[in-house]
């Protein structure tokens, strides 16, 4: 293993097998389960021991193949070692993203993960151990792990402030897909004790991109109207709450009946449910046909963005941060976009210190997460054909300390 420092002479071994972490204070859930496979209760259990096998072998989902679901594999592979600035985290939960999970497993992303790979993009967990240049963590703090990886790669995935060129986690690097995952100290923010770790993965992936769509993009104001398309997901929902924080009024559209329900419990005013209703005739009609002032816009379908379009008043703007539906191109009618003085801005990250301020928000207690369902890490091929399905409601999220019956392992 790398160097590293133990957090007591209890832990000394944690450098050479991992040794147990500290115990942190029960969590209050913020979210709620629509169903779910080993569910986390409303209270969180203390921290279980964190030891991989006497090999230094952990347990991780491993894609050797790009395919379908059943190229994900659990099997043992090598326990990540620790550089001099790194931290080694404990996985406690990570969720499946259907663009940095399930497109680039199925090799449709526009980057290309060097084979074996390891996906997750957003693991949040417990530091198990730290590198030796390492002063500002320490092993037993709870942590999310963002996306963005820094690297010298002159071809790198974004040039982002403060942190310069970055890659994604679980994409060009190992990702969550595991029992541990190791990742720059400087990368990791701090989870409050307050908020567990199911929730904490959804937040860190969601709420700061949100945050920066609702107030930096659109730059909402009390009164305005925002439309909000795939409601019901991690980001359409956090933008809802984000919204109604700043004032705003929210029609929220999503594909089911079901997933209209669950944006209208996280705060959105009205509900379309743009399968069975015309997205465009029902937004002029909750307006009184003036049409909404923004939009954030992460489906790209394709009909249903030009409907978003055409439900946009003059000099609203649009905001948008992924393409759940796979399609990478939509319409767009040039005529409509430069009389009616609109804006299409395409950002896909937080702003700098917009993850620390999300978790700050979520210790307070005033975020809602909508969780689908909670797969064991082993069954990590389900999680994928489930959010591959759109069977369920909100994130799927795999929890490595389950067993194979979705039991506290």
């Amino acid at each position: 293993m790398g160097t590293c420092r133990a957090r007591s002479r209890h832990q000394a071994g944690v450098a050479r097998r991992l040794g147990a972490h500290k115990r942190p204070l029960p969590n209050t859930r913020l979210s709620y389960h629509l169903d779910g496979v080993g569910a986390a209760p409303d209270q969180i259990p203390a921290a279980r021991p964190g030891k991989p096998k006497e090999d230094d072998a952990m347990k991780a989902v491993v894609m050797r193949e790009f395919g379908g679901p059943e190229v994900l594999k659990y099997e043992d592979v090598a326990t990540p070692e620790v550089g001099p600035g790194d931290v080694l985290v404990e996985v406690r939960a990570v969720s499946v993203n259907r663009t940095l999970d399930l497109i680039v497993r199925e090799n449709k992303y526009v980057r290309r993960p060097a084979l074996p790979h390891i996906l997750g993009v957003d693991p949040s967990g417990v530091i198990v151990a730290v590198g030796a240049n390492v002063t500002d963590r320490k092993v037993g703090d709870r942590v999310y792990c963002s996306v963005f990886i820094p690297t010298d790669d002159p071809s790198a995935h974004l040039t982002l402030p403060g942190l310069g060129k970055v890659n994604f986690l679980g994409v060009s690097t190992w990702g969550g897909y595991a029992q541990f995952v190791k990742v720059p100290a400087r990368t990791v923010v701090s989870i409050p004790s307050s908020v567990a770790f199911h929730d904490a993965t959804v937040i860190g992936r969601h709420l700061a991109t949100a945050t920066n769509q609702v107030e930096g993009i659109c730059q909402i104001q009390r009164g305005q109207r925002l439309l909000v398309m795939g409601a019901s997901g991690g980001l359409g929902s956090a933008a809802i709450q984000v919204a109604k924080w700043n004032g705003a009024e929210v029609v929220a559209a999503a594909g089911t009946d079901e997933r209209v329900a669950a944006a209208i419990r996280v705060g959105a005013d009205h509900g379309i449910n743009y399968r069975t209703q015309d997205l465009t005739a029902e937004v002029m009609r909750i307006t009184g046909g003036k049409g909404v002032d923004a939009v954030c816009e992460n489906v790209a379908d394709p009909d249903l963005f030009r409907k978003a379009l055409y439900s946009m008043t003059h000099g609203a703007t649009m905001a948008t941060a992924g393409n759940a539906s796979g399609n990478i191109e939509v319409p767009l009618d040039i005529r409509r976009l430069y009389l009616y003085q609109l804006r299409i801005v395409g950002e896909p990250r937080e702003q700098p210190g917009g993850l620390a301020e999300a978790f700050q928000k979520a210790g307070d207690g005033g975020v809602k997460t909508i969780i689908d369902k909670v797969f064991p890490l082993s069954r990590a091929a389900e999680g994928h054909q489930r959010v591959a399905g759109r069977e369920g409601v909100g994130k799927v999220i795999l929890d490595p300390t389950l067993d194979d019956r979705g039991s506290k392992s």
